[in-house]
């Protein structure tokens, strides 16, 4: 052979390499869908596009996560399953939405247990190693969970004290809101978030209970006419994986992911203190009337919160005590 013949070989099969080495990167990636209720512009989406695009980083490009807002993949009320059914790798919900499943889901949304970033920063440290081993009896792993702003009340006109609610058709999301309407003597109706503009505005729902956040991300504006800022709690989402999924990654791959969801908590928090001054201030700008609850009305909302908060020791046991336990130390 030549050694014209000889350089062209050596050529050929270098690229040859190249590409056998190209086949084996993309081969070797690993691909998650993460599905997430919230719309791309809320500040818990944002902050889980960041944690993806940060693992990505850091896995230099192994593990790809391809967020999927607003519920276009999955919807909220199925994404839990479909996590535990491996059907999604990872996804978020709002904590409480399992409350039908285990008490332990509802710690977060007891009302007026937690009512200030402190009080539910508290909480959640005591709250998560029953979480944790809930979710590991579901073949689940908690990542990062971070906080919506305090909850607050709007409605459709002012609202002085809990016999106001009387007769009003009220926006739940979980079963905590479904008892705090009960109690009230209001008719509780589930609503997903995408969906409140069209239920207000056919009358479907009346008065809901939810972040400033939530008002401004669904134009409540539109729709309604006050905010009491009564700070019923500090709901928190959780992003959380199919641990079948997890164990299936590299070492460096559960490492980037484990080191990010940190950061991700740490960055989720400081973003929800944030959210609570900009949101409320921009239900003042869209000419909500934003006000402070009376005396009335938050002694009687405080006294349903008692009602609902030994109910759900009750049927928690020693694991709901135990936490409340370390909460109140």
């Amino acid at each position: 052979m030549t050694t014209t013949g000889r350089t062209a070989l050596a050529v050929a099969f270098s690229f040859a390499m190249t590409g056998f080495a190209m086949t084996g990167m993309a081969a070797a990636q690993t691909a998650w869908d993460l599905p997430t209720p919230y719309p791309a512009s809320n500040f818990h989406t944002k902050n889980v596009v960041q944690f993806s695009q940060d693992v990505e980083k850091a896995t230099g490009g192994s593990l790809k996560m391809t967020v999927h807002p607003a519920g276009s993949l999955i919807k909220h009320a199925d994404i839990k399953r479909a996590v535990r059914q491996g059907t999604a790798p990872i996804g978020e919900v709002i904590i409480s939405l399992a409350t039908n499943e285990s008490p332990i889901y509802a710690v977060d949304s007891l009302p007026f247990v937690a009512t200030s970033y402190e009080a539910a920063k508290k909480l959640y440290a005591a709250h998560r190693p029953a979480l944790e081993k809930r979710l590991a009896e579901e073949g689940l792993m908690l990542l990062f969970s971070v906080p919506w702003p305090p909850q607050g009340l709007y409605s459709k006109r002012e609202i002085k004290t809990v016999d106001d609610l009387k007769g009003l058709k009220f926006r739940t999301y979980n079963p905590i809101i479904g008892r705090i309407a009960a109690l009230a003597g209001a008719i509780p109706t589930q609503i997903e978030v995408p969906d409140l503009p069209t239920a207000f505005a056919t009358g479907r729902v009346d008065v809901m209970i939810t972040s400033a956040s939530t008002g401004v991300d669904t134009k409540a504006e539109d729709y309604l006419s006050h905010y009491n800022d009564i700070q019923a709690w500090l709901p928190r989402n959780m992003v959380f994986v199919n641990k079948a999924a997890f164990d299936k990654l590299t070492d460096a791959q559960k490492k980037a992911v484990l080191d990010q969801s940190k950061i991700a908590e740490e960055r989720g928090w400081k973003a929800s203190i944030e959210e609570k001054t900009i949101k409320t201030n921009a239900l003042r700008a869209a000419k909500i009337t934003v006000q402070d609850p009376s005396p009335e009305l938050k002694t009687g909302l405080s006294k349903i919160g008692e009602t609902i908060t030994s109910e759900w020791v009750a049927t928690a046991g020693a694991d709901g005590k135990a936490i409340l336990d370390a909460y109140r130390k």
